[in-house]
């Protein structure tokens, strides 16, 4: 794991995780936090625990989606129960609530506006890219006070185009909801690079600051890539607001 604390008015923290350090066996090995996935449901919690002690959370204070590939966006202002239901978005103006967004291939998006104190959570997989889920994200952002030119965002680790090869028609489809996303891949074939395509939507919605993690999860074995393995563990890209002291 890896965090960063970023200046401005709040203090906003950022956690990207990989897949060591935890309780899992394989083919989960071993800091899966997915508990979608078939792993023990004992272990996960356990790696759960352990990202909230590393975070100095509470673990009833990280948040969780029930991420579905959609455009749906959340705002939370406390802890959560359980994951939120049917969303791929979440939004805070609430310190010390840890905003998680699972993946193993799709995008994890953080935005942030350090001077409102606002912080969101994507999931951005290829159908979140054609349905421009990062543009509904920054608009429920704004709901709660912030500016999308002072919104920052972090694209994190995911497949990158020359891995992710789809069928041309397909392509074509995201390619028109998210310019810039049709590449070819290392084959020649078809591909999308949906963090190209992020940016792009990002821009147009008045995000020019945009951070890019370039590491590719089907190329990183320190990562999970569903592309790549199928039957497989899942890591987290965490935000939230620090509390004042």
């Amino acid at each position: 794991m890896g965090s960063e604390q970023l200046g401005g008015a709040r203090r906003i923290r950022r956690v990207l995780s990989t897949r060591a350090g935890g309780a899992s066996a394989a083919p989960y090995d071993s800091f899966n936090l997915g508990r979608h996935v078939g792993d023990d449901e004992r272990a996960v919690l356990a790696n759960r625990a352990r990202l909230a002690d590393a975070l100095a959370l509470a673990p009833e204070r990280l948040v969780w989606m029930e991420q579905v590939h959609g455009r749906g966006v959340r705002v939370v202002d406390g802890p959560q129960p359980a994951p939120v239901e049917m969303t791929d978005a979440v939004v805070t103006a609430t310190p010390g609530i840890g905003l998680n967004v699972l993946s193993a291939d799709c995008v994890p998006v953080l935005l942030w506006d350090a001077a409102a104190g606002v912080i969101g959570a994507v999931h951005a997989g290829r159908q979140g890219v054609r349905l421009d889920i990062a543009t509904a994200t920054v608009e429920a952002m704004r709901g709660l006070g912030a500016r999308p030119e002072r919104i920052e965002a972090l694209l994190g680790a995911a497949v990158c185009g020359a891995c992710y090869e789809v069928p041309a028609a397909l392509q074509q489809d995201v390619e028109q909801a998210a310019p810039g996303s049709a590449v070819r891949t290392r084959q020649g074939t078809a591909g999308l690079d949906l963090r190209a395509g992020l940016a792009g939507q990002l821009a147009r919605a008045g995000v020019e600051n945009v951070q890019v993690d370039p590491r590719c999860t089907a190329e990183d074995p320190s990562l999970y890539s569903y592309r790549r393995d199928g039957r497989t563990g899942r890591q987290t890209a965490v935000i939230w607001i620090e509390e004042d002291r």
